[in-house]
């Protein structure tokens, strides 16, 4: 599969990199088995980045990524991770944890947000002893939407001495909204971006500003959520969107989406990889994937040509807007 240099490191990425969170038992439990088949059949895909948190099954899913990729050359992969959340045992019983936050099948463990130095230093030591790795190669500063200040002032520069004295390679931002982004592109030196869900089909609002402000800046961007957590992708009653149930509005827009595609005989999902993979300042996404046939499935869209008459046809229907990349 094809690579692109990103960051500052110009870490060699996939264009399509394996979104773990599927990995902690997002929306559902995942055996180990399960785990093991969908990850082996993404490195037999060629899929050389894949993206882990803390958050993603309280663990679950550094531990499950961590015991797959311990067979691996450790030159072979990109890896990320996240910092802003500790873990902590849970004192009462593990059905109280599961669905916690929409992950299910999960030890039996906590969630304690912490954005200060000697927490985020504290979070990536933790997460090597989970993944069983002596370093990672990008950490992102995990949601801190209600804890800007102080990812601003303390996570984020105790991540950049970590670059600089060259313990990873590269560090940025992971969040699903544009304001705190915007900020952290604006007051600091990261180098790459993770954008989930506001660069989509769906909404695109970090195309106006953004993903410009991170081309003029040289900040890398890593699209995430392209399907808006399955809407796009199965535009279905019952689909999910931004992690919940989708509003009838946002189905039917995806419908009609899905029927512009038809028309050009485009599966939704490969227009979607497309239309996020087209912007200027984006390196790669990613995707979550449960299955070997999703795997199957997102590598040969991510490969598929998406024809310039398609996003014509999207604009003159007013699905997406004209100043915007095609994609």
């Amino acid at each position: 599969m094809a690579t692109q240099p990103l960051g500052r490191a110009a870490l060699p990425v996939t264009h399509l990199g394996f979104g773990a969170a599927t990995l902690g038992g997002l929306f559902a439990p995942m055996s180990d088995e399960e785990a093991d088949a969908v990850l082996q059949a993404a490195w037999d895909a060629g899929i050389r980045y894949f993206d882990t948190a803390p958050h993603y099954g309280v663990g679950l899913s550094e531990e499950r990524l961590g015991r797959f990729l311990s067979g691996k050359p450790r030159e072979e992969y990109v890896l990320s991770t996240k910092v802003g959340r500790l873990l902590a045992p849970h004192e009462g019983p593990v059905a109280d944890v599961q669905g916690a936050e929409g992950f299910y099948g999960t030890p039996n463990r906590v969630r304690v947000r912490d954005y200060s130095a000697d927490g985020v230093l504290r979070s990536l030591d933790d997460s090597l002893g989970r993944l069983g790795l002596d370093r990672v190669d990008i950490v992102f500063v995990h949601d801190p939407d209600e804890h800007t200040e102080q990812a601003l002032t303390e996570a984020y520069p105790a991540l950049a001495r970590l670059r600089d004295e060259g313990v990873v390679g590269s560090v940025g931002v992971g969040v699903n909204q544009v304001a705190v982004p915007t900020r952290f592109v604006t007051e600091t030196d990261i180098d790459v971006l993770l954008i989930a869900g506001r660069y989509t089909l769906l909404d695109a609002e970090a195309g106006r500003e953004l993903l410009p402000l991170c081309a003029e800046r040289g900040v890398d961007v890593i699209g995430a959520g392209v399907f808006n957590s399955g809407l796009l992708a199965a535009p279905d009653a019952g689909a999910t969107y931004d992690y919940a149930t989708a509003p009838d509005l946002l189905v039917r827009r995806a419908r009609r989406i899905a029927e512009v595609c038809a028309r050009h005989g485009i599966a939704p999902a490969v227009a979607a990889l497309a239309f996020t993979l087209g912007a200027p300042a984006v390196r790669t996404v990613l995707a979550g994937m449960r299955t070997p046939g999703e795997v199957r499935q997102n590598t040969a869209a991510v490969t598929t040509p998406v024809p310039a008459a398609l996003w014509d046809d999207l604009r003159a229907e007013d699905l997406l807007p004209g100043d915007l990349p095609p994609g």
